[in-house]
């Protein structure tokens, strides 16, 4: 981003968002750090970036490899909890692996309910797909499925039939409600902002992808992500309570002088 505030840039707004293109790690990164407290680290001399949850049982890597999901998520076992990870490709949009880590560190999540994920597809005009238990959106070119109540969930993103865009996969015991936010962010409509020149579309066809490019400072790009931070970092601030009347005082504004 430039250190200019006031220099004027070109965003994409793209819909689908599945087909967006990775985007900024930062959005995850960042927040991660900055609002809910992970520890972050660079692995010397590589582009590799790690993250580990305060309460250490929780490990994000960035690990740009072509061969290689690019995002790797674990999580310790816990009491009457087993481990479990997710991993996403490079061209896995960030706000869907944001969907997930934002659900990870809600302090008010209900870790006893256990949505199903395929709910919100349904609700979305999603299809069943193939001979395993999966469902298909309605432009054809995303599926997600899992061969048995007990088994993983594999999501997989593709464009003019067969050319893989990315891939995104829960292990056994992921949490359903980690899940849930996956699928709910990938039937959300709202466009997602990519900066022009700084992204590789996975696709451009106008039968699937919409784009709308607007200018404007930069300034006012980067304070989407402030904006992020600001909102989930209050998450985690303690509730305020007003202060209490000095002794021999009654309470609240209307007391006497």
């Amino acid at each position: 981003m430039s250190r200019f505030p006031d220099e004027r840039i070109v965003v994409d707004y793209v819909a689908p968002r599945h087909l967006a293109g990775g985007g900024d790690p930062t959005w995850i990164t960042v927040t991660l750090h900055s609002a809910c407290g992970w520890r972050l680290e660079h692995e010397p001399l590589t582009p590799d970036v790690v993250l580990t949850s305060p309460d250490q049982k929780a490990l994000l890597r960035l690990e740009p490899d072509p061969d290689s999901p690019w995002w790797t998520l674990h999580h310790a076992p816990e009491q009457a909890a087993p481990a479990w990870y997710a991993s996403f490709g490079a061209r896995t949009p960030v706000e869907f692996i944001a969907a997930v880590t934002d659900a990870l560190t809600d302090p008010s999540a209900d870790t006893a309910a256990a949505p199903d994920p395929y709910d919100v597809l349904r609700q979305a005009d999603w299809t069943p797909a193939g001979p395993r238990d999966g469902l298909v959106s309605p432009d054809g070119t995303t599926f997600l499925q899992r061969a048995d109540e007990a088994s993983a969930w594999f999501a997989t993103v593709m464009v003019n039939g067969s050319r893989i865009v990315w891939h995104a996969h829960f292990s056994e015991h992921t949490p359903s409600r980690l899940i849930a936010a996956f699928t709910a962010s990938l039937t959300d409509p709202t466009p997602v902002a990519r900066v022009v020149d700084t992204w590789r579309p996975p696709t451009l066809n106008p039968r699937l992808v919409t784009r709308t490019q607007v200018g404007m400072r930069a300034a006012l790009v980067a304070f989407a992500l402030e904006d992020r931070v600001h909102t989930l970092s209050t998450r985690h601030a303690p509730p305020t309570t007003p202060p209490s009347a000095p002794p021999g005082q009654p309470p609240g504004p209307g007391r006497s002088r």
